[in-house]
């Protein structure tokens, strides 16, 4: 008897905008064969591709399943902040959530937006998106030069949950990005990877 793949979900947030959630949460995707989901998406409108685009091509699914259509929201500001701009109802995470359509079986990838705090709705951020949904684990995405140790604790206490974070750009020749690694392992406690293969083989052997 075959049992059926474990289904275990896992929530990508970042230290801030553009640190490089979208091309993490598609490159683990890809090595896994996991899910991917994007609850609500801001863009402008001259954007050849959305985060949507990108997670539907690394998962294989639907764009439309990746983030629902009426989430779309054709203005590059907070997606509670371009709802209003828009004039569109308010977004609650309960209904973020609901619509996540999470499989009953594998790993299901979930990118908030903007950072941890970012609003992701009108009445929540990622970090109530991560306490609703009881993720298996989260990745937080860092960047590697200076100004990351803070970034990363603030985020990580915020948390109520230990991230495994991962520190985007990261340069083996570079001392500062080296140290920045043994800092956070070393002093806070942290489990740092550096390397996109390492971290997908950690979530596959987690659990």
């Amino acid at each position: 008897m075959t049992l059926a793949p474990q289904k275990r979900l896992v929530v990508v947030t970042g230290t801030g905008t553009d640190i490089g959630k979208t091309y993490v949460t598609a490159a683990v995707a890809r090595a896994l064969g996991a899910h991917a989901r994007k609850p609500v998406q801001s863009f402008a409108r001259s954007d050849a591709t959305t985060d949507a685009d990108v997670l539907a091509a690394a998962s294989g699914e639907p764009v439309e399943r990746v983030c629902p259509r009426h989430r779309w929201l054709p203005l590059p500001m907070a997606p509670p902040m371009a709802a209003d701009a828009l004039g569109l109802p308010a977004i609650h995470l309960a209904d973020l959530v609901r619509e996540l359509d999470v499989p009953e079986t594998g790993v299901t990838l979930v990118e908030g937006a903007g950072g941890l705090l970012s609003p992701l709705g009108h009445d929540g951020d990622t970090r109530d998106l991560i306490a609703a949904c009881a993720p298996d684990a989260v990745v937080l995405v860092a960047g590697a030069g200076l100004g990351t140790i803070g970034l990363v604790r603030l985020c990580a206490e915020a948390l109520s949950v230990a991230p495994i974070v991962y520190m985007n750009r990261f340069d083996g020749a570079d001392s500062l990005h080296r140290r920045n690694v043994e800092w956070l392992r070393a002093r806070e406690g942290l489990e740092v990877v550096t390397d996109l293969e390492a971290l997908a083989q950690r979530l596959r052997t987690r659990y």
